[in-house]
């Protein structure tokens, strides 16, 4: 639901309790002053008149009283009808709105083709999502947590609410016509079993698991992962790293997405940047947009680093460019890349 409707009912709800008290004020002063019931006597002549219980009165009442009880019980007839409409409708917009939102967030899932599916939000979830964002390729977020997906919903992301290891919700993100998915649970069995669901749905999908002991490497890639990825092993590696080529790994971590403007390698397909089979040294990308080519890969999908100008591009190949965030907006732009 909307701030701005949240602000309206709960004014409006506020007001209700408002009214109501100053209600049960006025017929406690008027039961004490025209009858001169004690305070509790004329607390209690007040619940009873205006709750409507039909309890008998402190004693009998005379005909000013009477005629103030009948402007009570019409006063208060008015404002708990009042409460309860602003309740009531409060719980069924609530729930209009958020069957609304389902639709509408399903509509734009299935308006997705070539996507990427992230089952789990958790930490590393979330960091596959921030730097998908970065990419700004599109994603879906699929996670059980109703807490998480609350958050998520304030982030501006596409979301499924289920359990990714059930076909039924994978379908529903759209694993039929992704790209990729990203298993991201903690749980190595459950991950096993997104894979094998994945991989049976989709032939031809990239997959990349998460896993938490090295044991499960093997049973993933089985089961039809194409990569593994164990965050203590690469965590570990990192560390040591540090140590023994400090100055290196700063520079790489400097390569990593911060914000969303941070981007500093891209990835490029040669069709994107030509439809004629050239040599490095004909893109000239670094008179253009300043940015340097340091890798390669061929259409088997072997990496060669730092290649030489003269290398001539083959059709299906891709390209590893270097550069500043700005240059690699230059770059983005003069080629239309998404």
């Amino acid at each position: 639901m909307s701030n701005t409707l949240i602000k309206l009912f709960r004014t409006k709800i506020y007001m209700a309790v408002f009214l109501l008290i100053i209600l049960l004020i006025i017929g406690v002063i008027g039961f004490k002053s025209m009858s001169n019931y004690t305070w509790i006597d004329a607390l209690y002549m007040t619940v009873i008149t205006v709750t409507t219980v039909g309890f008998q009165e402190v004693h009998p009442l005379d005909d000013a009283t009477k005629v103030f009880t009948i402007f009570l019980i019409l006063t208060s007839v008015f404002i708990l009808g009042y409460a309860l409409s602003v309740i009531t409708e409060y719980i069924l917009s609530k729930n209009d709105l958020e069957e609304l939102k389902q639709k509408k967030m399903q509509k734009k899932i299935d308006s997705f083709k070539n996507h990427i599916i992230i089952c789990g939000f958790g930490r590393n979830g979330r960091q596959a999502a921030t730097k998908l964002l970065a990419y700004k390729k599109p994603f879906v977020i699929i996670e059980k947590d109703k807490e998480l997906v609350d958050k998520i919903e304030s982030e501006l992301m596409s979301f499924v609410l289920g359990n990714a290891s059930e076909d039924e919700v994978l379908l529903q993100a759209g694993v039929d016509r992704a790209s990729c998915l990203i298993s991201a649970l903690p749980n190595d069995a459950d991950n096993l079993f997104i894979v094998l669901s994945t991989r049976q749905i989709n032939k031809s999908i990239n997959i990349i698991s998460r896993a938490s002991l090295e044991t499960s490497y093997n049973k993933l890639k089985l089961a039809g992962a194409n990569n593994v990825i164990l965050p203590d092993k690469i965590g570990g590696d990192h560390m040591a790293s540090l140590v023994v080529v400090p100055g290196l790994m700063e520079f790489i971590d400097n390569l990593s997405i911060v914000g969303k403007s941070n981007i500093n390698i891209e990835e490029i397909p040669i069709e994107k940047l030509t439809n004629d089979v050239k040599t490095i040294k004909d893109l000239d990308l670094r008179k253009k947009t300043g940015c340097s080519i340091i890798g390669y890969k061929n259409q088997t999908g072997e990496y060669l680093v730092n290649p030489e100008a003269e290398m001539k591009l083959e059709p299906n190949s891709k390209i590893i460019v270097l550069g500043r965030p700005e240059q690699i907006d230059i770059l983005n732009s003069v080629y239309n890349i998404d």
